[in-house]
């Protein structure tokens, strides 16, 4: 029996996800940022001052990666590290005023891909989308 790439689950998600990052890029652009650092604000606005380790954890991301991107944030004064005040071993990840500034613009341009990508579906169909979507990938998780 031939692949059929339009019944496949991972091959329609990895291509929805290319998708929505190409839309996100586009987007958030002119604010000076970059896909992996929006999702590295979208954890330090969430609660910031988290370690590399914690934001490795919590993002789902290889450490170099990180370590990377962190790397970039600093050096677009983004965010700035600290010495973390429970662990002299590790540091903080702590939002600088212009990360702070930028969550309005950047989050509205996020909602404006989620906006076409969601657009054609009622609300009732956007909600089961979007609950069969975290039923998936709490199934990989706990497989992978």
């Amino acid at each position: 029996m031939a692949f059929d790439k339009t019944r496949s689950a991972g091959f329609l998600a990895n291509h929805m996800a290319r998708l929505f990052a190409k839309g996100l890029q586009q987007n958030i652009k002119p604010l000076g940022l970059a896909p992996a650092q929006f999702m590295t604000l979208l954890a330090l606005w969430e609660e910031d001052g988290l370690t590399q380790r914690q934001l490795v954890e919590r993002l789902d991301v290889e450490q170099a990666t990180m370590a990377n991107t962190l790397t970039r944030m600093e050096r677009d004064r983004l965010i700035e590290r600290r010495a973390h005040p429970e662990d002299g071993r590790s540091q903080s990840i702590h939002l600088t005023p212009k990360a702070v500034a930028l969550r309005e613009p950047a989050t509205s341009a996020a909602l404006a891909v989620n906006g076409v990508a969601l657009g054609d579906l009622s609300e009732e169909e956007r909600l089961v989308f979007l609950d069969l979507t975290r039923r998936v990938i709490d199934a990989l998780k706990q497989r992978y």
